[in-house]
């Protein structure tokens, strides 16, 4: 392969031919050997040859090499790879006909995610109907979209601007969230067509149905506003349409209490933690029947090179992908300092300069989503060629959009900011070359990581239930947005990849509750990364994730599938615990003393003040003859026991054991959380961990200072 000697095609075609009937011998064995004529971009061809024929070519000859084809990645990074031949997605035919409702802001039923190609009938159990609008008629929905419902009650003016009075989709956030759980495969997908994370998009449960209930508004660009009345219609609805599972990526501090009544009747209701981590006490959907998901990142990076005219090479991360003609060639460099707001910008010259920022040191932490593309817009109006914009998380990158791909714009950290600035320092004329961003995938990018923006526990509303429980990939996600394919960030994208998994599990045992398939996952989460190293929770400093970051730990699709043992809960006692939390009356006055008594996949004991006895029952859904030994973590600063601390299950016996947890306090003090965990092995196949989360107190109030 090489540069062409000619600029028609037909003619470098032709000379293909003639190459190789020198070879072959005639004009009719090369016409029937070639395979690919190259000829637009470059001059070479593909062609079926023997080893001696090869060599008899002059010039290079390469071997066909077979690629595996690339997935966008957060699907394969849980190991649900869609040409599996075993494991969770297999055993559940991919989520056939399993009907997943999505609470959102509506579909983009064009999207190739959504074709029903090869789909049967409608599920007949299915009673839902497709609710017709502006921009969706009868014929948006299919055999994959098969419900549609739109509801404005409660929803402000302000939100309805710029949208579709319809189940049609105009902020993307709702096909975002649907993609990543039912779409279907689709070849050749990359972020907006830019060649980035190109390859195979597909959802957890790419053969699943969904039914849309469009409950949050607001236009593209821009945020949505979810109505409380709206999104409890919804949930209303979706219980007698039908739906085996509801996916919720709403956060804020609103509780959403019907929910119960979905998980009575045995619908699993799967919600996001929210986005105001690393701060404690952030998290939202707090209500104990309900999983709650943190996000986390991938092995997926971006990396973008940044050559300094000193030749220093540093390394950030961009979307940068829009080669132009200035590709390649060094470019003047600016400092713009701490602001880079209007006022700055007019004071230095940046026309045709790369200009590099910071965002301001009280935002370091975790910057206002909305700073950076505003900063974008004013360094493009400004005339500047291209931003370097240092800020504490780098991950983000959906915020570089307002870029386009086309100016290159480059995430960095304070470190690599300070090399260059003190670059910038050093000479009269800085100059600066930003290459395209590559993809990355694999061992060499650390992961997962508990994303600095997922908001963390304890509860303050419950503080006897642990929140959030697990996390899952949300940090640039690739998915369905309108016609193209991008990414988002968020616990918005975590809990539709959890949501998948729940279907999944449903499939495989219809017969189990929405408490054994929570149990199931939470209990088989992972706490450590691909190298056996704890996983790290970004934050200032980062730090070894705790239960507060991600519950249980990150999710594990393959091993939720056989736990061994899960922990079920009779929904009735979630009205109990309920009841007697927020309007507690006579009869709640024992129950207010062991309000952590609820059979959850996890303790937390926030007001120890000498030994406190748990309790918990677990049931055997493995073999019918097992042995498990408890192996215990105490949290620092008490004891910790377990009775009875070796569990027999034989056949014909009981399939459930009850057993007992005591914490003695070794110091008494008006302390902080302490962790910990209980897991039962088996010796083999089974480890079932719940994670533990216990506070010591000499007075009854909260407060982790003496």
């Amino acid at each position: 392969m090489g540069e062409k000697k000619h600029d028609d095609p037909f003619v470098v075609t032709a000379s293909h031919h003639d190459m190789l009937a020198s070879v072959l011998g005639s004009k009719d064995g090369a016409m029937r050997s070639i395979v690919y004529s190259y000829k637009h971009g470059f001059s070479g061809f593909a062609a079926m040859l023997t080893e001696s024929q090869a060599e008899e070519i002059a010039g290079n000859v390469n071997p066909n090499i077979y690629h595996q084809a690339h997935t966008t990645r957060s699907w394969d990074f849980l190991g649900l790879n869609y040409y599996e031949q075993s494991g969770l997605l297999k055993k559940a035919n991919y989520g056939e006909d399993v009907i997943v409702g999505v609470i959102d802001s509506g579909i983009w039923p064009e999207s190739e995610s959504f074709n029903d190609s090869g789909y049967s009938s409608v599920p007949t159990r299915w009673k839902g109907k497709c609710q017709t609008g502006m921009a969706f008629n009868a014929t948006s929905c299919n055999r994959k979209i098969i419900g549609a419902r739109w509801y404005l009650g409660g929803i402000q003016d302000e939100s309805l601007k710029g949208e579709y009075l319809s189940p049609r989709d105009a902020n993307g956030h709702g096909t975002h969230t649907a993609s990543t759980i039912v779409g279907g495969q689709v070849w050749n997908a990359s972020h907006k067509r830019g060649g980035l994370a190109a390859g195979s998009a597909h959802g957890g449960a790419p053969r699943a149905r969904v039914a849309v209930y469009k409950a949050c508004w607001g236009a593209a660009g821009g945020g949505i506003s979810c109505s409380n009345a709206a999104v409890l219609a919804a949930i209303d609805d979706a219980i007698n349409d039908g739906v085996d599972v509801l996916s919720l990526s709403i956060g804020g501090p609103v509780e959403y209490l019907s929910s119960r009544h979905a998980v009575a009747r045995g619908i699993p209701v799967v919600f996001s933690a929210g986005n105001d981590g690393p701060t404690p006490q952030t998290v939202g959907s707090t209500l104990p029947w309900v999983i709650t998901v943190a996000a986390s990142t991938i092995d997926r990076t971006f990396p973008t090179v940044i050559s300094l005219g000193n030749k220093e090479k540093l390394v950030g991360q961009s979307l940068y992908y829009k080669a132009t003609a200035k590709s390649g060639k060094f470019e003047m460099l600016v400092d713009g300092g701490f602001s880079c707001d209007k006022e700055t910008l007019a004071l230095i010259n940046v026309t045709g300069k790369i200009v590099l920022c910071s965002a301001p040191l009280q935002a370091k932490l975790n910057p206002p989503r909305l700073m950076l593309p505003a900063i974008i817009g004013d360094v493009a109006n400004a005339g500047a060629a291209g931003l370097i914009f240092a800020q504490y998380t780098v991950n983000i990158l959906e915020d570089l959009d307002a870029c386009n791909g086309s100016m290159p714009c480059v995430l960095v950290d304070y470190e690599i900011a300070n090399r260059i600035r003190s670059y910038v320092a050093s000479t009269r004329m800085p100059v600066v070359e930003v290459s395209p961003a590559m993809t990355v995938v694999g061992s060499g990018v650390l992961s997962p990581r508990v994303a600095a923006f997922s908001s963390r526990g304890p509860s303050t509303l419950f503080p006897g239930i642990l929140k959030p429980d697990i996390a899952a990939p949300g940090v640039s996600i690739l998915a369905a947005l309108g016609d193209s394919y991008e990414f988002m960030s968020g616990t918005s994208m975590a809990c539709p990849h959890v949501s998948a998994v729940v279907a999944l599990l449903k499939m495989v045992h219809p017969d189990w509750s929405p408490a054994m398939i929570k149990s199931a996952i939470v209990t088989t989460a992972s706490v450590t990364d691909r190298f056996g190293i704890p996983i790290q929770a970004e934050g200032v400093p980062r730090k070894v994730a705790d239960p507060f970051d991600f519950g249980g730990g990150h999710i594990e699709p393959d091993r939720a599938v056989d736990p061994g043992l899960v922990y079920d809960i009779d929904p009735r006692e979630y009205a109990k615990f309920y009841n007697c939390s927020i309007n507690p009356k006579d009869e709640c006055e024992s129950y207010m003393r062991q309000l952590y008594q609820l059979n959850l996949p996890s303790i937390v004991v926030p007001d120890l003040k000498y030994s406190v006895t748990v309790w918990r029952t677990i049931i055997n859904v493995g073999v019918a003859e097992a042995t498990y030994h408890a192996m215990l973590e105490a949290p620092v600063g008490m004891t910790m026991s377990v009775e009875p601390s070796v569990i027999k299950f034989t056949n014909g016996g009981s399939r459930s054991v009850t057993f007992k947890v005591t914490f003695t306090t070794r110091q008494r003090v008006q302390g902080g959380y302490m962790f910990g965990s209980l897991t039962w092995q088996d010796g083999s196949t089974h480890s079932v961990r719940i994670p533990i989360a216990v506070r010591t107190i000499i007075q009854d109030f909260v407060a982790d200072t003496s």
